[in-house]
């Protein structure tokens, strides 16, 4: 992969983004390490709120729960506002606080979910997009939906033009309807993420998501642009595990590739570390997709992941991400239905929805790649079957320098792990 660079306007970039994953799962540290290293790193704004009270002592909230308690008995959650002067604050405590650590040549971006409607879908987005370009985060991914409006939000902010913007898409069809619906900005994405059916988390594919491939759509986004004379830069993401497969992928005409998956199991990465050991641990069975989430789109995970099935009550007035415009979210009617069949029961099971907000805050829906089931063969393992934990340093480089499809173990660290 050294022997090829990213170009996005003036910056030269080692062809390694790392992808974000909410809720902090992709940290500060993280994004930091990528851009030091010279490629491009991911902070998340997934429950921004909820990060920067663990991160800055923020107590969001906890405000925002006293205001709305009065509400949780209740099936209407449309007055279950967030408070936008406290979203502000949020993104820009987060984002502030990682750009004022980052050095290196890299960049480091923060992934913006278009599906995180919080009970006011444009209101909102448009202030999270808006005071992240206000505290100087290098660029903004657009993720988890078609945004097609989203430019139109921030067309009048004076760094519009300046910061690098790019889109998360699954298909060429997805790609020609935000072009289109943008060309009124005179403004492209300045990259294409082109995302296949083995990313981990939320997939633009319906459950048929075996049937794609992501070389293939990757040719076909590229073919599209070729056509159209547009220079865009397209980075393949889901499924690129090794240096040998992102190489293909450059060789193809790639600019960069996107990876996570083996992120998750360094020590820089959001996830507690006994979780981690659990990405280690999992078999090809262990993996997943299914329909729990209430946003109505497929999702991979770990089949064991605790929050599948759990029963929890909506906590909406605390959190209320995914509530849509009118205050609705498919978790509360399927919660609803449950108690209403099981009044004896405080939490009664729901497997068919889960609660994303309060599980993903708790890391209890563990979602990953199709291919973390290798992940117990990138370190090493001690007789009591727990592995060695991995920097973010060894895994970057070993995409950047490995050759074919091989994977260099890391130093073997005595005290952390036995041979």
């Amino acid at each position: 992969m050294d022997d090829f660079r990213l170009r996005l306007g003036k910056h030269e970039l080692v062809p390694i983004m790392i992808g974000g994953m909410g809720v902090d799962i992709s940290t500060a540290d993280l994004a930091l390490e990528a851009a030091r290293l010279g490629g491009v790193g991911h902070i998340s704004d997934a429950m921004i709120n909820t990060v920067t009270d663990r991160r800055y002592k923020t107590k969001f909230v906890k405000e925002k729960l006293a205001l709305y308690k009065h509400n949780t008995d209740s099936d209407d959650k449309s007055s279950v506002k967030f408070d936008l002067g406290q979203l502000a604050e949020a993104t820009r405590l987060h984002v502030e606080n990682t750009m004022a650590r980052k050095r290196g040549a890299g960049m480091v971006f923060i992934n913006c979910m278009e599906k995180l409607t919080m009970n006011a879908p444009k209101e909102t987005l448009k202030v999270r997009l808006a005071t992240a370009l206000d505290a100087g985060i290098d660029g903004i991914t657009l993720a988890a939906g078609l945004h097609l409006g989203s430019f139109g939000l921030i067309e009048d902010h004076p760094r519009f033009r300046d910061a690098k913007l790019g889109i998360i898409v699954s298909s060429v069809r997805a790609l020609q309807l935000f072009l289109k619906k943008n060309a009124r900005s005179n403004r492209l994405p300045d990259y294409v993420v082109v995302e296949g059916p083995l990313a981990g988390g939320h997939l633009g594919f319906g459950m048929d998501w075996a049937q794609y491939d992501l070389a293939t759509i990757v040719k076909e986004v590229l073919l599209f642009l070729q056509n159209e004379k547009l220079n865009i830069p397209v980075i393949p993401a889901g499924g690129i595990f090794t240096g040998g497969d992102a190489t293909e992928f450059l060789q193809m005409g790639g600019a960069a590739v996107q990876v996570a998956t083996r992120f998750t199991v360094t020590k820089e990465c959001g996830l507690p570390d006994e979780i981690k050991q659990e990405y280690f641990r999992a078999s090809e069975d262990d993996i997943e997709v299914n329909q729990v989430s209430p946003t109505g789109y497929p999702m991979r995970m770990i089949k064991s992941s605790p929050g599948i099935g759990d029963g929890i009550k909506p906590n909406c007035e605390a959190y209320g991400y995914i509530l849509d415009a009118n205050g609705k979210c498919a978790y509360i009617a399927s919660w609803n239905r449950e108690k209403a069949a099981h009044p004896d029961l405080r939490n009664p099971p729901v497997w068919d929805k889960t609660c994303l907000c309060t599980h993903m805050r708790n890391f209890e829906i563990w979602t990953c790649g199709h291919l973390t089931y290798k992940l117990k063969d990138t370190t090493h393992r001690d007789a009591n079957g727990n592995y060695q934990l991995l920097s973010a340093e060894h895994v970057f480089k070993d995409y950047q320098f490995s050759v074919g499809n091989t994977i260099a173990l890391p130093e073997l660290v005595l005290g952390e792990v036995m041979a």
